[in-house]
């Protein structure tokens, strides 16, 4: 598949806003919630990220101005559930910001509120792809699991960073255990998504797709096919060196790199070493992001084979 840019953006970037609501709501449930500062700050972050976001995903719309209508199917739509779940979390966490800016003590509703519209945002966004049976790369639970995942460890790693730049370096320390943990996991589960599609073998072959039934099929020209629709949106057009060098940046920049900063910034007793941990693996994620379109192979290209 073709990685849309502004999709790569939208999903990495909602998802570390995500992540930073996340994290906030569970400290104030647990009764350790920042400074009323850092609290506030957080927030307006997240608001901000999740307009960012916003605004990147209508760059891949043909007619923005029509992107209300995607609200229109979301008794069959995941998508449209995506549309109609995302401004509610923006409602949600930008109502919060302004509450913890003017002194108000976050409520326990408003976090259990905050948790369940995150991760309900994020299951419709995984569900997009998952949803998909023919891809078989996306069509597995761990598509869902690694949306969380990824949201909830970068999400962490952000609250660190920002903890560090406010001066609340307590608040950084207590988050870094967790920040690391939930990178692992996230490592461990992407992980087993890619040996997993690593295994994968088509369902159709080349001789199902063009209907020529011969033992062997090879294509000579792209001929009438070439410029079409078919080859400029579902080629990535990327050489398959590109690809595995792609993988290894992002499992080392999304999990070595960050859960290795944030270990010697601890040991170290140095939190400022804890802000390199976010560019990193933001880098990563954005790399993970367009391996995971990339990776995917649509049954389509089995009759269209490759750009010549």
């Amino acid at each position: 598949m073709k990685p849309a840019a502004s999709i790569i953006l939208f999903t990495t970037i909602a998802g570390v806003a995500q992540g930073l609501a996340v994290a906030l709501a569970v400290a104030t449930l647990l009764g350790v919630a920042p400074a009323a500062g850092l609290a506030s700050a957080i927030l307006w972050v997240a608001t901000g990220l999740l307009l960012v976001a916003l605004a990147a995903s209508f760059f891949h719309l043909g007619h923005p101005l029509r992107a209300w209508r995607a609200a229109l199917m979301w008794r069959t739509s995941w998508m449209s559930r995506e549309v109609i779940v995302l401004p509610v979390f923006i409602c949600l966490t930008g109502a919060w910001a302004v509450l913890a800016s003017n002194g108000a003590a976050a409520r326990p509703v408003l976090a259990w509120l905050t948790i369940a519209f995150a991760f309900l945002l994020w299951y419709c966004t995984a569900m997009i792809y998952a949803c998909i049976r023919f891809i078989q790369e996306w069509a597995h639970p761990l598509t869902i699991v690694n949306y969380m995942l990824l949201g909830l460890s970068s999400g962490l790693v952000a609250t660190c960073a920002l903890a560090v730049l406010a001066g609340e370096t307590r608040f950084a320390v207590g988050v870094v255990p967790w920040a690391i943990a939930f990178t692992a996991a996230a490592w461990i589960t992407r992980g087993l998504a890619l040996r997993r599609n690593a295994r994968l073998k088509p369902k159709s072959t080349t001789q199902s797709a063009t209907g020529i039934q011969a033992q062997r099929v090879v294509q000579k020209s792209m001929g009438m096919t070439g410029g079409s629709f078919n080859t400029r949106e579902f080629f990535h057009g990327a050489t398959a060196s590109v690809v595995r060098n792609t993988k290894r940046i992002f499992l080392v920049f999304t999990f070595a790199l960050p859960i290795v900063v944030l270990a010697i910034g601890i040991a170290a007793n140095a939190p400022a070493v804890c802000l390199l941990a976010f560019p990193l693996q933001f880098a990563g994620l954005l790399a993970e992001r367009w391996f995971f379109f990339a990776q995917a192979r649509h049954p389509q290209n089995l009759y269209y084979q490759v750009v010549s």
